[in-house]
């Protein structure tokens, strides 16, 4: 495992990041505890130092079986959690006032068992909040020790302009690291984000590298699986259609068949791998998060931190899963980046 500056901090990241976000589940799709503690083990040994959790995960489970499992070796790993939306039925229980971020955060550090966030996130964007109440809120944050590094995730780019601004002119923490849905079936970020992430010093994360399992190479054209077979295509077991006729394009099709065909010349290789190497080619990467449900799936998503794909590859990937330009991005770049 190698290590990346997370944007233009100091601070040195695990290329891949064990995401979290269905360690302590209780459906049948979750990680139970015993197995969570399994991969955090392997994770560590293979050189991972970058935790993606949130305080929404499995209801705060995922903290804990984290937090639990780490006892010990908290000065070994990157810390990261988030904060924004509902944990309980209150009024003042979501969002991204100074109300609800510090006890949110206080309960996030209670959980995990330290004393500090590593990377504290925002989780999406709150209309009803002024950008600097919550960001003065999180600047508070690292005065106190409670956090070290600020990000962002799931807002438009206007958005993080606005903070980044309001940060500079206040001299506030600014964001280090920006997390986005980002993989060869998703790559609308394209338009904006990954220019604005290399231009101000944002390390990009990627969440979704597999698109929700699509990159995977367990599903074939014609054969549409069934909800139990879908498993992470889906947030819920009812929106899983939905969202399997959402991939299952022409042009996804076209991207799958290419991901193992590249699987295809490297020896002992999978479609996963392919997809997860293809990520870690984009220079505005510092870490991908990968969604492992077991050991198994683990341990095969970390081969791709070996894989090294060719020139010729990267271009073939790049140009079957490229997506059209809309307006103005269009016009952008016929005159001229």
């Amino acid at each position: 495992m190698e290590y990346r500056r997370l944007g233009n901090s100091g601070l040195l990241v695990s290329e891949l990041a064990l995401g979290t976000m269905i360690f302590g589940e209780t459906s049948e799709r979750g990680t139970k505890s015993e197995e969570a503690e399994r991969m955090i083990a392997h994770f560590l040994e293979a050189g991972g130092n970058h935790f993606d959790l949130a305080n929404v995960y499995a209801a705060g489970r995922s903290e804990e079986i984290v937090g639990k499992a780490l006892l010990g070796r908290r000065d070994q790993v990157v810390l990261t959690t988030k904060v924004r939306w509902p944990v309980g039925n209150g009024p003042n229980d979501c969002g991204l006032s100074r109300y609800h971020i510090q006890p949110s955060v206080e309960a996030s550090l209670r959980r995990l068992q330290t004393e500090t966030i590593d990377v504290l996130y925002m989780h999406g964007w709150d209309p009803f909040t002024r950008l600097d109440e919550t960001l003065r809120c999180f600047d508070d944050l690292v005065r106190a020790g409670k956090a070290r590094y600020i990000g962002v995730s799931n807002i438009k780019a206007w958005q993080v302009m606005k903070g980044l601004g309001l940060s500079d002119q206040n001299d506030w923490v600014r964001f280090v690291a920006a997390q986005y849905q980002y993989s060869l079936v998703v790559r609308d970020i394209e338009a904006e984000f990954t220019d604005l992430c290399e231009s101000e010093g944002l390390g990009l994360v990627p969440w979704g590298p597999l698109g929700g399992g699509f990159l995977s190479g367990k599903y074939i054209p014609g054969h549409k699986p069934n909800g139990a077979q879908a498993g992470r295509i889906a947030i819920t077991p009812d929106a899983w259609e939905e969202s399997w006729a959402r991939r299952a394009t022409d042009r996804n099709w076209k991207i799958v068949a290419a991901v193992s065909e590249v699987a295809s010349f490297h020896t002992g290789s999978t479609a996963s791998q392919v997809a997860l190497a293809w990520l870690l080619t984009r220079t505005a990467v510092s870490s991908v998060v990968i969604g492992a449900r077991n050991l198994i799936q683990l341990m095969d998503n970390l081969q791709a931190t070996e894989l090294e794909l060719s020139t010729e590859e990267i271009a073939r990937l790049d140009e079957v899963s490229q997506i059209p330009l809309s307006y103005p991005y269009r016009s952008i770049n016929t005159l001229g980046r």
